[in-house]
């Protein structure tokens, strides 16, 4: 039996395209935490929790115990520009959720991060985000952490005019490194790994680097084909 999914951000970017992934697949009972005024942004066909990320107690009880917890809140368009922001948002969200997530009992939680590699001009937001998977140590959970740096998509393609620099700067030993966490994956790389980490429960903490984002081959749940094999009728 698949696992209940609570989930905040879902009227986002790739929270949106996830759920419309998971209802796609089928079996999985979605909540999504939605502001009030907002639950037209949300894919029909996910049961709508109002309440706000920011506060654990406006929606905490709408979490069903024992579920996926999928953390996707956060500043649109991060940029050095709205370090405040990221203390506000970013910083308080997780909080809240982690909080809310303990009270009732999760089974999974999976938080969207980013590259932990040095950057200096976004220092800012990863150190929230760092903060972010500290508290999730800290907290017993089994939990997903994903690490992109930039997600190209619909709508946001202009980094692709980068993809040149990258690609000469991993002939480079000395960026190579740099190259290889600070590049791009795909909207569809981004909900293929987030739907693996849904499928794939495991005690302790994993972690989704660049590379890994880009490698996950998602599978559909299907049942054996021995289910579908009618006996012989003798």
């Amino acid at each position: 039996m698949k696992p209940q999914i609570f989930i905040t951000g879902g009227s986002g970017y790739i929270g949106s395209r996830l759920i419309k992934k998971l209802l796609e697949e089928g079996g999985y009972r979605i909540h999504a935490l939605v502001r009030r005024g907002s639950e037209n942004k949300l894919p029909e066909g996910c049961n709508i929790i109002y309440g706000n990320a920011l506060d654990a107690g406006s929606y905490k009880y709408g979490i069903p115990n024992g579920s996926v917890f999928i953390h996707l809140v956060g500043v649109p368009h991060p940029s050095p520009a709205k370090k405040e922001l990221f203390k506000k948002i970013d910083a308080v969200s997780i909080q809240q959720a982690v909080s809310a997530a303990r009270d009732r009992h999760v089974s999974h939680f999976i938080y969207l991060s980013v590259s932990q590699y040095p950057s200096g001009i976004m220092r800012e937001y990863q150190l929230v985000k760092a903060a972010g998977e500290a508290l999730l140590k800290q907290s017993g959970f089994g939990a997903s952490i994903i690490r992109p740096w930039y997600v190209i998509g619909p709508g946001r393609w202009w980094p692709v005019l980068l993809k040149p620099f990258f690609w000469l700067a991993s002939l480079i030993p000395s960026w190579a490194a740099k190259a290889k966490h600070f590049d791009t994956v795909t909207i569809e790389q981004m909900i293929n790994t987030l739907m693996v980490a849904v499928k794939n429960t495991a005690a302790g903490i994993k972690h989704y680097e660049i590379e890994d984002i880009r490698q996950q081959q998602y599978q559909p749940y299907r049942l054996p084909a021995a289910f579908w094999t009618m006996p012989k009728v003798q």
